[in-house]
């Protein structure tokens, strides 16, 4: 194994804060900060927003946890019949956890145990994709593709097959979809279809690739090459799901359904740590008919203070038509980069769905090589966006784990057009400003 990058995240000195509303922050020393990327995409409402705390307040009051072996809860029920609204067809089961890594960790052991209540214990090994970022567990770690971040675990994580990225402005080939797919099916029956369990990748790439979307037809391509080898789809949704492009579910945009998803940051907008496996009625049968219950989940699974706060986020976001008017934003929020960095050498790409819109930065804009990665350039357009008073979402790494920079805009569903052009205009004033400084410009 290599060595460990030096200070992979360092970021200097923080400010600390102290009070926050709506989509600004205010830090001990009287600074006030716009948060153009929701914090990592969670805060999609913003902060401090006074329904949310009154909901909270008022379910502490009455009972803050009812542990799921004992009670359910009205707060669980409410927020379960939410989610199987939003979500459609057939993905009507969840298990609640407190976090993206969780869900994740719940989305494999799901799908283990489908294979192993149907008698197919040979099917243990995972499908992945290099860039794919799925959380800090083991196991959610084991089937991310990102180098920086997995180095000091290598030797105690899980065998899993990895194959490219599947990204259409870095193609593997001219039709980048049906390339990616063919690789799947390549690789379950290299390593066995009995052997396969699932395939787990984010529909929208979010940390480790920037914002990268599903090519045209790869998700349907990918959905009837799993139906073909009994071979579970997982979508990871923890990053781009619950509304930040678009559709509640960011695989509705490709009209596939998984069978099991996960989603976390949006669900309750970082007011209570929630996350949640959701899957479908075929896992869900196998599983009851053999176990009786998912054989995944924790102490706070199900935390009742944390399931209201998430009924009254997304009460929000349904009453408020926030996930339309995302949807909506996306062509405006996209020109509105072009036109802040027209002119600048250095813009490769503007991309994404909705509020979830990469600036990939690259040396060349012709061959698309990307600066070299110990330029650090995503932290230094970090650490000056705070100087300006933005905050953003930076990526390094993002073309081979090494080299790659890329900034991330997740601005909250329900910010306003004025506050949309100060996020980027702060953001082009501060990627120009380290380009400038660095001799880059």
């Amino acid at each position: 194994m290599s060595a460990l990058p030096a200070n992979i995240h360092s970021t200097g000195s923080l400010p600390k804060v102290v009070w926050a509303k709506g989509s600004y922050l205010h830090d001990v020393d009287g600074k006030q900060y716009i948060d153009g990327s929701g914090g990592p995409a969670v805060y999609c409402i913003g902060h401090s927003n006074t329904e949310v705390n009154e909901a909270i307040k008022s379910q502490l009051d009455r009972i803050a946890h009812g542990y799921r072996y004992n009670f359910t809860t009205d707060a669980l029920e409410e927020l379960t019949e939410i989610i199987r609204g939003v979500c459609g067809g057939t993905l009507k089961h969840v298990v609640y956890v407190t976090g993206g890594s969780e869900a994740v960790e719940s989305c494999l052991k799901l799908a283990l145990q489908y294979h192993a209540a149907r008698g197919e214990m040979s099917r243990r090994r995972f499908i992945a994709r290099e860039r794919s970022w799925h959380g800090n567990t083991l196991g959610a770690l084991s089937v991310s593709g990102f180098l920086e971040r997995k180095a000091a675990f290598e030797g105690s994580l899980l065998e899993v097959s990895r194959l490219s990225p599947a990204n259409a402005y870095r193609p593997i080939a001219a039709n980048v979809g049906e390339a990616c797919a063919q690789e799947l099916e390549d690789e379950i029956l290299a390593v066995g279809p009995d052997k396969i369990a699932a395939f787990i990748f984010e529909p929208v790439v979010g940390a480790a690739g920037g914002c990268v979307p599903a090519p045209a037809g790869y998700a349907k391509r990918v959905r009837e090459i799993c139906n073909k080898y009994g071979v579970l789809m997982i979508a990871d949704e923890v990053m781009s799901g619950a509304g930040r492009c678009g559709t509640w579910r960011a695989l509705e945009t490709d009209g596939v359904e998984p069978d099991i998803m996960s989603v976390a940051k949006g669900l309750a907008a970082g007011y209570l740590p929630l996350g949640a496996a959701i899957y479908t009625d075929r896992v869900a049968e196998p599983i009851m008919r053999a176990h009786g219950a998912p054989m995944t989940g924790h102490t706070f699974t199900g935390h009742t203070a944390c399931c209201a706060a998430a009924v009254a986020v997304q009460k929000i976001v349904a009453r408020d038509g926030l996930v339309a008017k995302v949807r909506a934003n996306e062509p405006k929020l996209k020109k509105m980069i072009a036109e802040a960095l027209s002119g600048v050498e250095a813009i490769g790409d503007i991309r994404g769905r909705g509020h979830f819109i990469a600036t990939e930065l690259v040396a060349d804009r012709k061959t698309k090589k990307p600066f070299d990665g110990s330029l650090k350039l995503f932290m230094n357009v970090r650490q000056q966006a705070l100087a300006n008073g933005l905050i953003c979402y930076p990526v390094g790494g993002n073309v081979d784990g090494i080299n790659g920079d890329v900034i991330i805009l997740a601005p909250p569903y329900n910010s306003t057009d004025a506050e949309l052009t100060e996020m980027v205009d702060k953001m082009a004033k501060s990627i120009k400003q380290v380009l400038a400084a660095k001799g880059l410009g």
